[in-house]
């Protein structure tokens, strides 16, 4: 499955980073959050995205307007900001990369949202967003990831590992790293998601028993739907019963991309006749439901499928198609 490989630049075919900003010589120390719904207590932090901007500018430059706006307003919506080895590969790097958006996060009150993506063997069953760190550079590379968020960060860790572990047949060596992730995350106070996958993948009673070999129960929960297609309706009702089965997990769907909610989709790569969906926010109707979420910023293409370009690359063409379907 093909991911935002975070923001800016492009290394090695996969998307790296916009700096999330802020030169301000006396920034804001970052509030730690409570025990509860991190998206009710502060608003998501929305890192800028120069590709957004440029695509936006060019737009209007060709005399599409429609297009320049939709971009525009793609880019004031807040969306994960991912960690990869190939924006960030040393602990040095990545903790530097992440302390910088802590600070500008805090300086505007907001909760920023990390996406850990460089487990060994990355995306083993998709191919397109392969690669990944190695079991010895991984622990030391999350925890440092850990200190710099601390608690007043949202993690949500390593899209597709788990159910991609059974189907690639690795979870005896996957199983134990995530669950080092977890310790680290936990111990540094850091408000974290494991990835449960989607409900059109693994069972529901084998992800839970995943989850709990990992260590959901020192997380807040889990997400779903991370960088897929499938409808709202099905996510909740596969996140509930996985809830269920993990002592009342809390979790979050990524409603990115699912907006015409017309049924399982097959396709995990740039599929035809999608939409937006639901933009971000929190969530308090009484289920274990903490928030939708944009996790992977969905004008970003899923790779060189269905003819995009190569994973986490801006894709404006289907950025205002999604959105236009959405009725932008």
């Amino acid at each position: 499955m093909l991911r935002r490989l975070v923001l800016a630049a492009v290394v090695l075919g996969v998307t790296t980073g916009c700096g999330p900003g802020g030169d301000d010589p006396t920034p804001a120390e970052p509030t730690p959050l409570g025990s509860g719904n991190p998206f009710q207590e502060r608003a998501q932090y929305d890192a800028p995205d120069p590709a957004l901007v440029s695509a936006a500018k060019q737009a209007a430059a060709d005399g599409d307007q429609h297009a320049s706006d939709v971009l525009t307003r793609l880019d004031g919506v807040p969306t994960g900001i991912w960690l990869t080895p190939e924006r960030s590969p040393t602990p040095d790097d990545v903790a530097a990369y992440v302390t910088e958006a802590v600070t500008a996060a805090a300086d505007q009150d907001e909760v920023p949202v990390f996406v850990v993506y460089g487990v060994p063997d990355r995306d083993c069953t998709g191919g397109l967003s392969s690669g990944g760190l190695t079991a010895e550079t991984y622990e030391p590379w999350v925890d440092a990831i850990a200190q710099a968020a601390g608690s007043s960060s949202v993690v949500v860790l390593e899209p597709d590992a788990l159910p991609g572990a059974v189907q690639c047949g690795v979870a005896d060596q996957r199983v134990p790293l995530l669950k080092q992730a977890v310790d680290a995350l936990d111990h540094a106070g850091v408000m974290t998601y494991l990835d449960a996958g989607h409900s059109d993948w693994l069972p529901a009673d084998q992800i839970a028993e995943l989850l709990k070999q990992v260590g959901v129960a020192s997380t807040r929960g889990f997400s779903v739907n991370v960088s897929n297609y499938q409808p709202t309706s099905a996510e909740t009702a596969y996140a509930e019963q996985l809830s269920g089965m993990l002592g009342g997990a809390h979790y979050v769907v990524d409603t990115g991309r699912n907006g015409l909610g017309a049924g399982a989709v097959t396709d995990w790569c740039n599929p035809s006749g999608q939409a937006l969906g639901r933009e971000p926010g929190f969530i308090d109707d009484g289920t274990a439901l903490d928030a939708y979420v944009w996790v992977k910023p969905p004008g970003e293409s899923d790779g060189t499928c269905n003819g995009g370009p190569a994973a986490g690359q801006l894709w404006p063409q289907r950025a205002v198609e999604l959105a236009t379907a959405a009725g932008w």
